[in-house]
């Protein structure tokens, strides 16, 4: 089975290393210099359990998302196709994911925010695409990818069936790499699970400049998560999610111990001086719940916070 991981970053990263232990053919795409690295110095992965993996450039094809058409041979020869890119690279993703799927393959987005496997699903169809979830904790450094904590990984079909064909085969395949695969029958609630997550712990954390950890250690930090977590929880059921079952301080703090060392995303691109994915997700939040008339001041906060830090980062 060859599958595509598109976008190298913490979370890509670890997938392609993950998978790099199993039988599975892989594609790694990244950008620039990312590409560069990889197809000469393969990747380094350092595990939740101390070790240092040196996964060689061999073991994997790379491809340069912005070194223009696909290698021929390349194309329809991937049978599933795992999407990892920063939100605002979903388009020209959903392009490549394209031309490098087989006719039966499926494309999971694994990506923060709203709207990205909807994006795949306009080229794909439905029917070919999943959405997902991840919790594995990861951050990317000079010296490599970062995993510092295990997680698991949550896909669905959009339209609630179950997984069959290629998306079965696909979950065979994380299972192997240990990646803690379940499947859900309701993607969507998933993804809003995820998306509250987000919300509260990525730019609390980014303003701040500390790990996952801080929050349950610093009351006024807690706080501010807490508050957007639960804003955006409101949106969610003004938009039809059942969230009624959910523990929402106890899984915010169950996540937030469990990547304690982790640093989040956005901490992650605020240091390198890179965008980050504040619109799509306190900016989401917020622009949702105006549409449903459903007031989210925390959200709207920190997004405003977030974007000072790239206003102030382009005039340095």
């Amino acid at each position: 089975m060859q599958i595509a991981i598109l976008g190298i970053g913490s979370i890509g990263g670890v997938l392609l290393g993950a998978l790099s232990d199993t039988d599975a053919e892989l594609v790694a795409v990244a950008r620039g210099e990312s590409s560069r690295m990889l197809s000469q110095a393969g990747l380094v992965l350092h595990t939740p359990e101390g070790s240092i993996e040196v996964i060689p450039p061999e073991r994997f094809v790379t491809v340069d998302s912005e070194a223009g058409p696909l290698p021929a041979g390349l194309r329809g020869s991937c049978a599933a196709a795992l999407v990892c890119g920063k939100a605002n690279s979903t388009p020209i993703l959903a392009q490549i994911v394209e031309e490098l799927l087989s006719e039966d393959g499926v494309a999971a987005s694994l990506q923060n925010g709203m709207g990205h496997a909807e994006i795949l699903a306009n080229r794909l169809g439905k029917e070919r695409v999943l959405g997902g979830t991840t919790t594995h904790g990861a951050w990317r450094g000079e010296d490599g990818t970062h995993w510092v904590g295990r997680g698991n990984i949550r896909v669905g079909r959009l339209d609630g069936a179950d997984a069959e064909g290629t998306a079965a085969a696909l979950m065979t395949k994380l299972h192997e790499a240990n990646l803690g695969p379940e499947w859900s029958a309701d993607i969507q609630r998933t993804i809003w699970v995820k998306i509250l997550l987000n919300v509260a712990i990525n730019p609390v954390c980014a303003i701040a400049g500390v790990r996952n950890g801080a929050l349950l250690e610093v009351s006024e930090l807690w706080e501010q998560a807490h508050s957007a977590m639960l804003e955006a929880a409101m949106v969610a059921e003004a938009s039809g999610a059942d969230l009624s079952e959910l523990d929402l301080e106890g899984t915010l703090r169950k996540v937030a111990g469990a990547t304690a060392q982790n640093r989040c995303s956005m901490l992650q691109d605020v240091m390198a001086g890179r965008q980050t994915e504040i619109d799509e997700l306190c900016g989401a939040v917020v622009s949702l719940g105006e549409s449903l008339g459903v007031a989210t001041p925390r959200n709207e906060m920190l997004h405003a916070l977030v974007r000072g830090i790239h206003i102030s980062s382009s005039l340095e």
